[in-house]
């Protein structure tokens, strides 16, 4: 009698460990379901939103940002993202009318003549990241407690961003946390969510611009083109020396110099233009790498330019004009930037933006 009591009882602990690993999903039927989710998403009722928090490590100290992420199919997205240190929130918006950068605290706007964000990698949008574990086939799996954990080759615009880590909701299959790293395995980029929903609802004119830029009681002024290229202003600039992370005065506007330039590369001037309203200048960089930075307080409310390819920056977006000569041109704190260059990498690009981010708001 013992013996069978011993037997039942072994029989049992055997069927309840069964029972538990069968319910433990390989990266094969999380790929499966997750692919079923983004199926959903391109459906005619296909939403989300969700927010939390990104830190950027790319320069001297860590940047921190409060997100924001709205998406409504087929191709509505709504990406707030406020600086802590600032206390900036810019919106990058896309609706029927274009790709737009909004400062609402500040009235201004920046209209883009792109297809944002297709095929363009943002490490806060869910179909980013789930584009990036379906497409990698060599992807590193783990099933942990609370989460499915996924390291998958970075799908972003970057050549400094290598590898991403993505956590996602068991239940939901939501973003939870993302850890984007570099060739030497730094963490560069991370967000972390404290909520993200499925099949939000949102009211008729969450994505209409005026709505947007309204919501701080101003009204929008009208769109004025200006040159794609920014090559219109051609000073004469004097000698100068090797620039140094500070802003100094020059007249009645802040000039703000990048704390990164390229190894070979010295500054050769700087100077502001004659009769702007809007307070332009125009720094020259000269060495391995020619180029300019032109800085300005636009008095237009609005400014439109001419298509090219949508840059994420990660404080914001920029848009990458030009073919021979290139131009990045964005606008942070209110400030509109221009990067011009015949020679200089887009790389490099990225990281005098990314310095001179820093310095903005001080």
């Amino acid at each position: 009698m013992r013996r069978i009591s011993w037997v039942l009882a072994m029989v049992l602990c055997v069927t309840v460990v069964l029972a538990g690993c069968g319910g433990k999903k390989d990266a094969a039927s999380v790929v499966k379901d997750l692919n079923n989710v983004v199926d959903k998403l391109q459906s005619k009722d296909g939403s989300y939103k969700g927010k939390g928090n990104m830190t950027l490590y790319t320069g001297e100290k860590p940047q921190q940002y409060d997100v924001e992420v709205w998406y409504q199919n087929p191709s509505f997205y709504r990406i707030s993202l406020k600086n802590a240190q600032k206390n900036i929130t810019q919106v990058v918006l896309r609706n029927d009318d274009g790709v737009f950068v909004l400062t609402p605290s500040l009235n201004k706007s920046f209209r883009f003549q792109s297809d944002w964000p297709e095929n363009q990698g943002q490490v806060y949008l869910f179909q980013t990241l789930a584009r990036g574990i379906l497409t990698d086939n060599t992807r590193q799996f783990v099933d942990d407690k609370e989460s499915y954990v996924f390291d998958v080759a970075a799908n972003y615009h970057s050549q400094s961003l290598v590898r991403q880590k993505i956590w996602l909701n068991k239940d939901s299959y939501a973003p939870k946390q993302v850890q984007v790293s570099d060739s030497e395995a730094n963490v560069v980029v991370e967000v972390k969510f404290n909520e993200f929903e499925f099949n939000a609802k949102f009211e008729k004119d969450s994505f209409d611009m005026q709505r947007n830029m309204t919501a701080m009681g101003d009204s929008l002024g009208t769109i004025t083109e200006v040159d794609e290229s920014g090559n219109a202003i051609e000073p004469v600039l004097s000698e100068g020396t090797q620039p140094e992370p500070v802003k100094k005065e020059l007249g009645s506007f802040g000039v703000i110099e990048p704390n990164y330039i390229p190894e070979g590369v010295v500054k050769n001037g700087i100077t502001q233009i004659a009769n702007s309203k809007d307070h332009a200048v125009v720094l020259r960089y000269d060495g391995t790498y020619q180029y300019t930075v032109m800085e300005a307080r636009p008095l237009d409310r609005a400014v439109s330019i001419a298509p090219g390819e949508v840059i994420d920056l990660g404080f914001t977006v920029g848009l990458l004009t030009g073919d021979e000569q290139k131009t990045l041109t964005w606008m942070d704190d209110g400030i509109e930037f221009r990067i011009t260059s015949a020679n200089l990498p887009d790389i490099e690009m990225r990281k005098i933006a990314e310095s001179l981010s820093e310095q903005t708001g001080k």
